[in-house]
């Protein structure tokens, strides 16, 4: 399996787009080798390596109470080596490219082996696969230990680092504030400069962020944008930032969120076929995107992408740089299009508030707990500058500073995006927009 065949990792925006540039699990020399953020780690096969593997197709114990999106929740290959011991785990959530647009385990089993690549993975180094129904199966082993075959993190270690150290030192210097009588100066300043490590780590991912796209070098063969029809509602923020990329390697799906779907264009799990889908009277209702045993990959709503003037053109320009299979398929009766969840039937959010919120700058697990937690230790620094202000005004000055510096550096960036949103990005489109005049 070459490079331009490894396995792409799950749909991601932001920093997360990292890994779908440059995480790849492959196998090179007889050996599955995981490049991901800059580091690779091999897993020889055979003797001393791994020798069989096991899919544990079962949803996690606690399936009813973590939040979508958890490691495990697709089930997991395990490889094992001759006795049995763990070696190596693949989660196949974090490498099934559309797994952030659809409901967990809506694929499973032997297609959800396929799509991810998986299966030609492992038949291509000679190892042979189980499947496993039941978390307790022998077969399945306990689980624990072996090298994680993962795509890696969304967010860089240098961000992890600094939020985790100015966390703790924040935590500690509160800890001390809060149950002491008399709080030193230094102390104060402690606890206003941690807290504002927070917000400037934020805007300097961003900027990072923002740089490292600049620097990726893809080659690009074609890129189709929408072409709308009258009618649909169409903004534009969705004409400026979703599109189809036709690359050298790969089939990138971008929506208006800037979250992109990597698919692979060799390989056994590559997509292989476009099929333009008619509804009862020959009028186009969608395309379909397939891989794998005809398994339907991602969508193309017909009106919103191909109904306008020039979408027929935009039709032929996918068509013939993808160089897939092209065919049509005819709906039968009273048949609708689109049964079961697949990435590209939410591609225009129903509302203007759904699109901000979708392409709002993406925020740790924690979500809105993390912003309020930083909300709060500036607004937390403030007072307490205040409150030291009588015996050093100095240190107090800068502590207060720091505090309304850190709830400004919080508030500005969320503002703009939502004037932006409101006043530009998510008002309907003039007809006949193009994505070149969406974007100046």
């Amino acid at each position: 399996m070459t490079e331009a065949s490894a396995l792409r990792p799950a749909a991601g925006r932001g920093p997360g787009l990292e890994r779908c540039h440059g995480s790849r699990l492959s196998v090179e020399d007889g050996a599955l080798v995981l490049r991901a953020r800059g580091r690779t780690r091999r897993v020889p096969v055979g003797d001393g390596g791994a020798a069989r593997a096991v899919f544990v197709d079962a949803a996690p114990a606690d399936a009813g109470r973590d939040e979508p999106g958890r490691p495990g929740a697709w089930g997991e290959v395990r490889l094992q080596d001759r006795d049995g011991t763990q070696v190596a785990r693949i989660p196949l959530g974090e490498w099934l490219p559309e797994a952030p647009a659809l409901p967990e385990r809506a694929v499973q089993g032997e297609q959800l082996l396929e799509r991810t690549g998986v299966a030609g993975l492992l038949k291509a180094v000679g190892v042979p696969l189980h499947v496993a129904r039941d978390r307790n199966d022998p077969r399945a082993g306990s689980g624990k230990g072996g090298v994680l075959l993962g795509p890696g993190p969304a967010f860089p270690l240098w961000y992890w680092c600094v939020r985790g150290v100015a966390g703790t030192l924040w935590f500690s210097a509160f800890t001390v504030v809060v149950f002491s009588d008399t709080v030193p100066a230094w102390l104060v300043l402690l606890l206003a400069l941690t807290a504002l490590c927070g917000p400037v780590a934020r805007l300097a991912l961003r900027a990072w962020t923002r740089l490292r796209a600049g620097r990726r070098g893809v080659t690009v063969l074609e890129r189709v944008t929408p072409c709308p029809a009258a009618g649909t509602g169409a903004t534009v923020r969705f004409l400026r930032e979703t599109e189809m990329r036709v690359q050298d390697r790969d089939l990138v799906l971008r929506d208006l969120g800037g979250q992109e779907c990597w698919f692979a264009r060799s390989g056994p799990h590559a997509v292989t076929r476009l099929v333009k889908v008619l509804d009862g009277t020959g009028r186009p209702v969608g395309a379909e995107l397939r891989g794998p045993g005809e398994q339907v990959r991602a969508v193309f709503p017909w009106d919103l992408w191909f109904g306008g003037t020039d979408g027929a053109d935009g039709w032929s320009r996918l068509c013939g740089a993808s160089n897939l299979a092209v065919s049509e398929r005819r709906l039968s009766g009273k048949r609708t299009w689109l049964k079961g969840p697949v990435l590209g039937t939410g591609v225009l959010p129903r509302t203007g508030r759904d699109a901000r919120r979708m392409a709002r700058f993406p925020g740790t697990a924690a979500g809105v707990a993390s912003t309020a937690v930083m909300a709060f230790g500036n607004l937390f620094s403030v007072i307490q500058g205040a409150r030291v202000a009588a015996t050093a005004p100095g240190p107090a000055a800068v502590a207060v500073a720091a505090g309304a510096l850190g709830l400004v550096l919080q508030a500005v960036p969320y503002a703009v995006h939502e004037l932006r949103g409101r006043l530009v990005l998510d008002r309907p489109a003039a007809e006949g927009t193009t994505n070149e005049e969406a974007r100046r």
